[in-house]
């Protein structure tokens, strides 16, 4: 592949990601570095990032406040699907990384640049869903990944970046590697590579400790619209701001701690622990009522392509043919999923306590047992011997 002269730069500020900005230039040939920076809210200051990219030899510096986009178009569809990687991650970093890959693209469209590059090494997740999603939205762009090349150590990629004015870090590092948005938090590395060894507390950010959550429960009402969380006891919000009240009540009740170890796309397993408390209370929530108002072959049938779902996010095929088939699916399940669902919040459980909706298939005169019991009772004999046919022919057939 040939080399760039303009780049668009995915960039956090970190030790890699500036470091990326001489090496484009110096070792690549790359004329003119343009970086940008994604607010998706994760609360921290852009603007000395913003600063450190110039002054680390960016032509121009860009900052994308994109919070509101990522929660409504990559985060609410999650919950319409109830995306679960492995059935316990959120999809909370791995959404982030599709959108990311789209404003690359149309920032390199926009200031005429012929390639993009990340900062993502070749051992994880992030430069296979860099990588793919920006080739399916402008195949004829390159992407360049120097860290995932040039072979240097964090020390090194430092040494090599005072070479060219960056500083380096003046507090000690953390021995973790941590990403975060408004969605939440992963955390991985450091004491947590040994998956015997229980997280140290003071890795968690997002979620009290169960010893210090308030000792009293607290109730949350959520209401849906077509699959959508649109409200927090009874209070309409907007989609942030329902994300990041709901990320503070379940926070403070030590909802919302995942430790786990997954399979990674590359074929190593990883020990990764998360933080996502509106994420996960918000797929729990939806869930049950989808179980109110989806009918029992429709809800059977929609867990498995939560499974495809969850596994094309997580590898990285958000822009794929067959991540667009799935969804056309999952909106067309979502059409009566309104209504309202009561959790209980209470020392790290989140636990359902009520549903409602005006699409409700459940109906009391049929599964109730007392008087009001309209079910008809005669009818299970018929239908259990029909039923069971097969599997009494087999019996005779094959028991002797």
């Amino acid at each position: 592949m040939g080399r760039a002269t303009k780049v668009v730069l995915a960039y956090s500020g970190g030790v890699d990601t500036s470091t990326c900005i001489p090496y484009l230039k110096e070792e690549w040939g790359v004329q003119e570095v343009i970086t940008l920076a994604a607010d998706l809210g994760q609360g921290d200051e852009l603007e000395p990032i913003r600063e450190k990219a110039l002054k680390s030899g960016a032509s121009i510096s860009l900052v994308a406040d994109a919070t509101e986009r990522f929660v409504k178009e990559y985060a609410f569809p999650s919950i319409q699907a109830n995306a679960l990687y492995e059935n316990r991650y959120p999809l909370s970093t791995a959404l982030a990384r599709p959108l990311i890959a789209k404003l690359l693209v149309e920032a390199a469209a926009e200031y005429g640049a012929d390639a993009v590059a990340h900062g993502c090494t070749g051992k994880g997740n992030d430069q296979v869903r860099f990588d793919v999603s920006i080739a399916a939205l402008n195949p004829k762009l390159k992407v360049l990944a120097p860290a995932r090349e040039w072979g240097m150590s964090r020390e090194q990629s430092i040494a090599y970046g005072e070479n060219f004015g960056i500083p380096a870090p003046v507090k000690k590092s953390s021995p973790y590697s941590i990403d975060r948005n408004l969605l939440g938090r992963s955390i991985e590395a450091g004491v947590l590579e040994d998956p015997n060894h229980e997280p140290p507390e003071d890795i968690y950010l997002m979620t009290q400790a169960i010893a210090t959550a308030p000792d009293s429960p607290e109730y949350v009402e959520i209401g849906f619209t077509q699959g959508l969380p649109t409200s927090l006891n009874g209070i309409a919000l907007s989609p942030v701001a329902l994300i990041t009240q709901l990320n503070e009540l379940a926070g403070k009740h030590g909802i919302g701690r995942i430790d786990m170890v997954e399979n990674r796309l590359v074929g190593i397993k990883s020990r990764e622990i998360y933080e996502a408390p509106a994420l996960l209370v918000l797929i729990q929530a939806h869930r049950e009522l989808e179980s109110l108002v989806l009918t029992a072959d429709v809800s059977h049938y929609k867990r498995g392509i939560e499974e495809t779902y969850s596994q094309l996010v997580y590898n990285g095929l958000w822009y794929s043919p067959l991540k667009a088939a799935v969804d056309a699916f999952i909106q067309q399940t979502q059409e009566k999923v309104s209504g309202t669902v009561r959790i209980k919040f209470f020392k790290g459980n989140s636990t359902i306590v009520g549903r409602s909706s005006d699409y409700s298939l459940y109906t009391p005169d049929l599964a109730t047992y007392g008087a009001e019991d309209l079910f008809d009772h005669k009818a299970a004999e018929g239908f259990i011997y029909i039923w069971g046919l097969p599997t009494r022919v087999w019996s005779e057939k094959n028991r002797g």
